[in-house]
Parts: structure tokens; sequence; C-alpha cells
């Protein structure tokens, strides 16, 4: 039995498939990255809405408060303009918070599976 794990004498005697297989790794984390970005970005987009519509509905209820302060009367205005960006800020907060899908990134862990059992193969270890 070889003191040195097989790796290492590839490695060594065979540099260039090592950085092939690093190279298929980066375009295999590419492809997977660019499939999941997009949700990311839709993710990211919905907390920004999320948080200028909570921002807004503060505001104007501030307003709204400091009217009817100020007027005896009630207006359903001073209710429903704060009530648009509290309900675009739930939207936006329900689309924020679903999940990423399942799949994500499930080929890099497969093949990252695989190589491992390579390896542990090579090593002697089952």
């Amino acid at each position: 039995m070889s003191i040195v794990h097989p790796i290492f004498s590839v490695l060594v005697s065979r540099p260039e498939l090592v950085m092939d297989h690093v190279a298929g790794y980066a375009a295999l984390v590419q492809e997977e990255a660019s499939s999941v970005g997009t949700e990311v970005v839709k993710r990211a987009a919905a907390w920004a809405v999320c948080g200028v519509g909570a921002l807004l509905f503060v505001i104007f209820t501030g307003v709204a408060i400091m009217l009817g302060a100020v007027h005896e009367e009630f207006h359903w205005a001073l209710v429903l303009v704060p009530a648009v960006p509290l309900v675009i800020a739930a939207a936006a907060f329900a689309l924020a918070r679903k999940r990423l899908p399942g799949r994500a990134f499930a080929e890099l862990r497969a093949q990252l599976d695989a190589d491992a059992q390579t390896l542990r193969t090579l090593g002697g270890r089952p």
C-alpha cells in the first residue's frame, strides 16, 4: 500500500487533468448559478419593494394621523392612502419569503458526492 494518496501522484504527473476537472466544476457552478441567479434577483427586488412599501406606509400613516388631528371629520382617503403601500409591501414580503427551488445546485452536489466517493475508493476506504 502506498503512503501517498493516488490523487497526489496524479497532481504531480498529470496536472492538466486536475485543471480540466476544476474547469468543469467552474462551468457547472456557473451554469447552475445562472439558473438560480434569476430567482435571487427576483427575491432581492421583492425585498426592496417590501422595504419601500413599508417606509411609505409609515410616512403616509404619520401624515394621515396629523391630518386627522387637524380636521374634525373623518375621510376615507386617510385610511386608503396608507393602505395601498401596506398591501404592496405585504405582497412583496410574501414573494420575497418564497424558498429557492429545492433542485438548486443539485447537479453540483451530485458531482461532489461522486468525486468524494471516488477519492474514498482510491484511498482504500469504502
